[in-house]
């Protein structure tokens, strides 16, 4: 193997190295309008980088897709580093992807998840959030998640949001009927068990029980509107509004600039998460 391909190596396993930050940038072959940037920056807690990122096109038969990803991991980095090799190629092989891709979405999350649990001995007890974005040939965005992880987008200078942070405190009604429990301690997050402080995300073995891996999932139509779309972790959401983060980098053109300016300033913020964001641009 060559140095380069090592480097590549090293760059594609997010925070496998002594680097603190890792960035990119593509664009579309089927629109050259449409670019996109990715920024992860490894946060101040004492763990090592558990965000991974995928922020690529593909094209697959006469298809162009787009392929976004955010995966936060907590105690884990082999979970988040096994859904960004699997997980989209999971969806892409599912029978229905091209009819019915919100059904194949909900299959291959629920298999994916199938599998982290079976391979619970290998990649450990912890888990991870998941906010994944599919672009079909720049016309349609499909958006899907489990946990905080989100996706928002910009039309028109106003923003949308396009996941659901799955907080326990909002679910707390199904983690109950399922056996479990949510606690609320006075200067802490709502907990499932008095661990998680999100109610749906992969893995999570000792706690399955008592979670959920569903998604929910969002079919957007792209248009003459459409500026941009941000997906982040939590990193960047518990010191920004969906609001503040678009106006923010709205100006900013470049989308792998837009993605590092958000990060910079979630840490001049006092973030103290691991922060990862990707911005795809659509002028």
């Amino acid at each position: 193997m060559t140095g380069r391909e090592i480097l590549h190596k090293m760059k594609e396993k997010v925070g496998l190295g002594s680097s603190a930050a890792d960035s990119g940038k593509g664009k579309s072959k089927m629109s050259k309008h449409i670019t996109h940037g990715f920024h992860l920056v490894k946060g101040k807690s004492y763990h090592d980088m558990e965000d991974y990122a995928v922020a690529e096109f593909k094209q697959v038969d006469d298809h162009e897709l787009g392929l976004f990803a955010i995966y936060d991991g907590h105690l884990s980095r082999e979970v988040p580093d096994y859904l960004r090799a699997h997980l989209f190629d999971n969806i892409i092989n599912e029978p229905d992807f091209w009819t019915e891709p919100d059904k194949a979405i909900r299959k291959a999350y629920r298999v994916t998840d199938s599998d982290i649990l079976e391979k619970a001995a290998q990649l450990g007890k912890g888990g991870s959030t998941a906010v994944t974005a599919i672009l079909i040939n720049c016309r349609k965005l499909v958006v899907a998640n489990v946990g905080d992880s989100r996706a928002v987008i910009c039309k028109n200078g106003v923003t949308k949001q396009l996941s659901v942070d799955h907080q326990p405190s909002t679910e707390r009604e199904r983690i109950e009927n399922r056996g479990g429990f949510v606690s609320n301690f006075p200067g802490d997050v709502p907990r499932v068990d008095g661990q998680l402080a999100v109610a749906r995300a992969f893995g999570d073995k000792s706690l399955k029980e008592h979670l959920s891996s569903e998604p929910d999932v969002t079919v957007e139509e792209i248009d003459a509107d459409t500026e941009f779309i941000i997906l982040a972790s939590d990193g960047l959401w518990t010191v920004m509004s969906n609001q503040e983060a678009a106006d923010s980098i709205r100006n900013i053109k470049d989308a792998r600039s837009a993605a590092k300016h958000l990060t910079e300033e979630a840490l001049i913020r006092n973030s103290k998460d691991d922060i990862s964001c990707i911005v795809v641009r659509f002028n």
